[in-house]
């Protein structure tokens, strides 16, 4: 569904607390990646999910007492009543996120007999890696090389960084080295993010631009932007510096 800015993060070794918690499984999905995503229902985009108790998921519930204790405990998740989402879909109504109406609208001019479940997990259910990074100058070579500015939630990042002196695609080199964001956080980049069709929806109109993964696909390897793990958890916030440590 569609993403949200946040100021500020959890960054734990499953990935940003609370991000991507639920998710469709989908019988016409591959088993590898069982779920059903805006690649095959276009309508998931221009849903909007919310925490119903945002002020609970904005942080692990036991962080400051976690971090006292040395060299850091990993916290806890929140609770299940804690966790539960509200969907806005765009006839305008709120649905929670089990409601079986929620799952009537996803169905909705799929093929015959498709079945779809819902799926909570205290980790996020993301693609291959907890983290994944994006430079700001990235996204600005790659509208220029289409003819358009592209915006960049339609690259569902959990972290994008601004590096206003560097070329497009600069953090491919960062591949097999070790940074730290803000004061605690350090994350370790793996490899480069192999890109698919979501890339090319628009993020609020879910209208496709597929000369965006062409142009990838010609001149950049398929491939923009970067996956990580988390070597050490702590919280993060718009503006924090990134750092290369040994």
């Amino acid at each position: 569904m569609r993403g949200e800015p946040l100021d500020e993060a959890f960054v734990g070794f499953a990935g940003v607390y609370g991000d991507r918690v639920y998710a469709f499984a989908s019988s016409a999905a591959r088993k590898g990646f069982p779920y059903l995503t805006a690649r095959e229902q276009a309508l998931l985009l221009q849903c909007r999910a919310a925490f119903r108790h945002p002020e609970r998921m904005r942080l692990p519930p036991n962080l400051e007492d976690a971090d006292a204790m040395p060299p850091g405990a990993t916290p806890l998740y929140a609770e299940g009543h804690d966790m539960m989402v509200d969907v806005a879909i765009p006839k305008g109504d709120i649905l929670p996120i089990d409601d079986p109406r929620l799952i009537e609208v996803l169905c909705a001019g799929q093929r015959t007999g498709l079945h779809v479940t819902l799926l909570r997990s205290d980790r996020a259910l993301t693609d291959c890696r907890p983290i994944s990074l994006m430079s700001t100058a990235t996204i600005r070579q790659l509208g220029d090389e289409v003819g358009s500015p592209l915006d960049k939630r339609r690259f569902r990042e959990n972290i994008y960084v601004d590096l206003p002196s560097a070329e497009g695609f600069a953090e491919n080199d960062w591949v097999g080295r070790r940074f730290r964001i803000g004061s605690k956080v350090v994350i370790a980049v793996m490899n480069r993010d192999t890109r698919c069709k979501m890339i090319t929806l628009d993020p609020e109109t879910a209208a496709a631009n597929p000369d965006i993964m062409r142009r990838l696909k010609n001149d950049h390897d398929g491939t923009a932007g970067v996956y990580g793990v988390v070597l050490v958890e702590g919280v993060i916030r718009t503006n924090d510096e990134i750092v290369e440590v040994g």
